[in-house]
């Protein structure tokens, strides 16, 4: 389709699918200044049952948008479901260091194994811990209620039908009949993405191996289960961690009718419901009770390991975003975590050229940035699902796994990965700060940093009461905040600029400040178009 540019777009963006990844995205847009319109099929909140919460990286990045108080809520709400991971057992028990500290491939990590004062979790700030028992049902609530709040327009139970994109706009069918022109268009619409393969996104990876299933239900027999993970001949069962939750896992392939699909989606024909008896089947197959009776299926889903990643998260006007972007099994829950960090590293410049602040080639950041990321999410959950196999070589290596992971170095680490606090931007400059996650620094004035991101902008500390650094930041302060503040724990500590996705672009030590060096990181980052 040609289109003409005259007529006015519609709206900056319209994201489709209406998940937590999306309607975070759209959060962050709006934060930017862009005008925003949320397609997603669904009329409703899917209850289906996904991640069961969130992990560290997640949880940070939520608090410097100011939901700290939401998350904390919702844990509380949820501390029941938790209470076998709780110190001393007690749903009452306040955030104590937990039994388990998380699980690589079914090995669970003891808590007290783990080392906290390891230097990849200092200065997490507040947010430490508190999405643990957020499910993902109740995060997608949250982010729609802000969404609400920032002037979002969600349209839900109208399904993406088409778009036609040139170099000027897209315009975007919609299955109800209605057209929307929009200057951008970003797939958040799950693993079978419409989006992605109406724009013809190479999509490349490795075959499923397993079928998976994970629900919650009422049965029989549930006694004579194990509790907690299981590692069988067959398989791999959970029982737990709250009565009535249970997940398989089988080694013979994916299901027939769908061998390249991750089997819950936004996107795409929706799938037939799990049966009583197809759980039932598969949880006796790999346990080997055959005592357990599923009476009633309350909430499922399938999956598989299928893992595939887009090449690129951009073509022209059409971007990618969450398991559009990239799929993989949710072994580690990494998935829904993966993609609210897609969201905050893409919103801020998405708005950023939306607005006029930033040429669009801010936007090649996008890819170069966190596809790393996803690329090591696919193989940190491949590694699992060979560690799982039923095979005698596996079994093996799973011993020696296993052996690793109960030493405080081995849990240390395997901490590390799961929470998310050892990702980072190959970002330009020497400082061990840069392209890290920002610590949360206390500040003299009472505040953390974390307090001055909520508005989505960057902050630009000034630590040593330098005018010459806060000249520096004059041009921009539409896009960059200034705070002169001392931070005694740092002391050391001369400046740090922090861009809104709360990474460190800059940092420079006691008499170690490059005017220069400041310059070229404020240009590349908020140069206006």
């Amino acid at each position: 389709m040609t289109m003409t540019t005259e007529a006015k777009s519609d709206y900056d963006v319209v994201v489709v699918g209406g998940g937590p990844v999306g309607l975070f995205l759209a959060g962050e847009l709006r934060l930017g200044g862009a005008s925003v319109l949320v397609v997603e099929r669904l009329a409703e909140v899917d209850e289906t049952i996904k991640a069961g919460g969130i992990n560290t990286a997640g949880a940070v990045a939520l608090y410097r948008r100011g939901m700290l108080p939401d998350l904390a809520a919702a844990w509380e709400r949820n501390r029941w479901r938790m209470r076998a991971f709780l110190g001393d057992g007690s749903a009452d028990a306040p955030r104590t260091p937990p039994k388990f500290a998380g699980h690589f491939a079914g090995i669970m990590m003891r808590g007290d194994l783990f080392d906290p004062t390891d230097p990849a979790f200092a200065d997490i700030g507040p947010a430490d811990g508190v999405g643990l028992g957020v499910p993902q049902v109740e995060l997608e609530r949250i982010l729609g209620a802000r969404a609400e709040r920032l002037g979002v327009e969600v349209r839900r139970g109208v399904a993406l039908a088409g778009f036609d994109a040139d170099d000027a706009a897209v315009v975007v069918h919609l299955a109800d009949g209605a057209q929307v022109r929009a200057g951008w268009l970003v797939g958040c619409d799950g693993g079978r993405s419409t989006v992605r393969k109406l724009a013809g996104f190479d999509f490349p990876g490795t075959e499923p191996e397993i079928t998976g299933y994970q629900a919650v239900v009422e049965m029989t027999g549930s006694e004579r289960l194990g509790t907690g993970w299981n590692t069988t001949d067959v398989g791999t069962y959970v029982n737990g961690p709250f009565p009535g939750r249970i997940l398989t896992v089988e080694f013979d392939g994916p299901p027939a009718d769908l061998p390249h699909a991750r089997l819950r989606s936004r996107g795409g024909t929706p799938i037939a419901p799990v049966t009583a008896e197809e759980l039932q089947a598969s949880l006796r197959r790999v346990s080997g009770v055959e005592e357990v009776t599923v009476h009633k299926v309350l909430t499922s889903t399938r999956f598989t390991d299928n893992a595939r990643q887009a090449s690129t998260y951009r073509e022209g006007r059409v971007l990618l975003a969450g398991d559009a972007a990239h799929v993989h099994s949710p072994f580690g829950g990494q998935g829904l975590n993966l993609g609210l960090g897609d969201a905050m590293n893409l919103g801020w410049k998405l708005a950023a050229v939306v607005r006029g602040s930033a040429p669009d080639s801010l936007l090649d950041s996008y890819t170069a940035e966190r596809h790393p990321v996803g690329a090591w999410v696919l193989d940190w959950t491949r590694a699992q699902i060979a560690v799982m196999r039923p095979d005698r070589h596996a079994r093996a290596l799973r011993r020696v796994v296993t052996d690793l992971a109960l030493t405080t170095t081995g849990t240390t680490y395997l901490v590390q990965q799961i929470s998310g606090v050892r990702q980072h931007h190959e970002l330009p400059g020497d400082h061990p700060l840069t392209g890290l996650n920002a610590p949360d620094l206390e500040l003299s004035d009472g505040t953390r940093l974390g307090d001055h991101l909520h508005g989505g902008r960057a902050v630009l500390l000034d630590l040593a009461d330098d005018p010459k650094l806060r000249a520096l930041a004059e041009g921009y302060a539409d896009r960059v905040d200034v705070l002169t503040v001392a931070c005694p724990g740092r002391p050391g500590l001369t400046g740090l600029l922090v861009r809104p996705d709360g990474f460190v672009a800059w940092a420079a030590d006691e008499g170690d400040v490059d005017r220069d060096d400041v310059e070229d990181v404020l240009t590349r980052w908020f140069v206006a178009a």
